[in-house]
């Protein structure tokens, strides 16, 4: 029996249940569908475009190199799966359930010919639901009820695919001008290996470091994180070949934030408009100055923290987690700009731009989302930058401050061309506690 396997954000091979579903059944193809109908506003950003076109090229020789083929269409996802699955005589159309609003429609609309199989979470999110049958919107209910379940081991590739006798046509991955030229902006993004290759070999760095997760994550100066969020949005290593490989108790934090990643599916199901919808009333009017907004997003706010930052960010489509938490407090509270500006610069800037994790987090730091920080919470750039130790980071960075000690750099007083703060922090926390308190 022919079979066709829809790709979207699971670009891998192992413990890829649509994938071994079709290959068990006999001939089959792959299809990407490169869709910016479908998601509309939410079309993949520039930075996911540079991602997406070195994951596809090192999916594409892999699949090849197992004897099978990977087709490449662009347009609406529902026409040209029905097209590609019609022209192959594909009896059956594999792939791995999505969340997303926009996947979840096409879903519908392709309707019984599509075979939905588990892969993007732990746990089907479906699966953990409150006694009254819905999805969890706080994150410690969810986690408790998250607990009882057993997260299922990965299964291998399959060694070998065979392919249909007769092909349909294909795009060629060059002609759809994924990489930018002029300017070449992605320059810094060298500092990644996108596709399974890169997701392996950075899960296997990162296991050696495991046990020291909790200790040295919200360090930006050093590498404590796991950089696997990239990998982890594009499918190119599933949730649960993470979860096996940290399995002992030192891990224990780093599978909590892997829930948390479940978690934020839940919150989709509950409301799939959390991208842009806030869950409580926000708490103050938003000023929304374009100026204010402008140097936040180039990275001249005159806080090094929070420069540093935006500067990574830019340069690597990518920002240490606890900076993402300092940078998007500071547009929100400080500058008091509608948290969705600020998370439609990460969709856009972001290789890891996730959905349910980017629109969950600005929520939090917002206080606007049900599971969220009070808005009273104003986080203190300056002083988090010496509490975590961020000096290397901002002469990385921020290379008009790398004269500076390690005990001047976080407030300079010497600045020479490094601009002055757009508000100071006292000033910036009275605006914003009196804002919200006003009718």
């Amino acid at each position: 029996m022919t079979s066709l396997v829809w790709l979207r954000q699971d670009l891998r091979l192992t413990d890829q249940p649509a994938i071994a579903a079709a290959a068990g059944q006999g001939p089959f193809a792959a299809l990407y569908v490169l869709d910016d109908e479908t998601p509309g506003e939410w079309r993949i950003g520039g930075a996911q475009r540079w991602w997406l076109h070195h994951s596809l090229a090192a999916l594409k020789a892999e699949i090849e190199r197992r004897g099978g083929a990977l087709i490449l269409r662009r347009g609406r996802s529902v026409e040209a799966v029905r097209q590609v699955a019609d022209a192959l005589g594909a009896q059956a159309v594999h792939a791995t359930a999505h969340y997303e609003p926009w996947w979840q429609s096409a879903e519908q609309e392709l309707g019984t010919r599509l075979t939905l199989h588990p892969g993007d979470t732990l746990v089907p999110p479906e699966r953990v639901k409150t006694g009254a049958g819905k999805p969890y919107r706080i994150y410690g209910p969810f986690f408790r009820a998250f607990c009882a379940f057993e997260v299922a081991k990965p299964q291998p590739a399959p060694d070998r695919f065979e392919q249909p006798a007769k092909l349909p046509r294909s795009d060629k991955l060059e002609d759809w001008d994924l990489l930018p030229t002029r300017p070449n902006w992605a320059e810094g993004f060298s500092v990644w290996q996108p596709g399974e290759a890169g997701a392996e070999e950075h899960l296997e760095r990162f296991a050696d470091e495991a046990a020291s997760y909790a200790e040295r994550r919200d360090l930006p100066s050093e590498v404590g994180t796991s950089n696997l969020s990239a990998h982890l949005h594009f499918g190119e290593i599933s949730p649960r070949q993470v979860w096996h490989r940290l399995d002992g108790d030192e891990a224990a934090k780093f599978r909590k934030e892997m829930a948390w990643r479940d978690f934020s599916r839940s919150a989709i199901l509950a409301d799939p408009h959390i991208g842009d919808r806030s869950q409580r009333p926000p708490r103050v009017r938003p000023r929304n100055s374009q100026a204010d907004f402008e140097a936040w997003a180039k990275g001249l706010t005159g806080y090094p923290i929070v420069d540093a930052g935006m500067r990574q960010l830019w340069a690597t489509g990518w920002m240490h987690n606890r900076v993402r938490m300092i940078a998007a407090s500071f547009l929100v509270k400080h500058l008091l700009i509608d948290w969705r500006r600020g998370a439609r610069w990460f969709w856009d800037t972001l290789v890891d731009a996730d959905y349910g994790n980017n629109s969950l987090n600005w929520q939090w730091i917002a206080g606007t989302g049900i599971d969220s920080q009070p808005w009273a919470r104003v986080m203190a750039p300056l002083s988090q930058s010496a509490k975590f130790g961020a000096a290397e980071y901002i002469r990385r960075w921020v290379p008009e401050l790398a004269h500076l000690s390690d005990d001047e750099i976080h407030d300079p007083s010497d600045r020479g061309d490094y601009p002055e703060p757009r508000i100071g922090h006292r000033e910036a926390r009275e605006r914003a506690l009196g804002a919200s308190r006003r009718p």
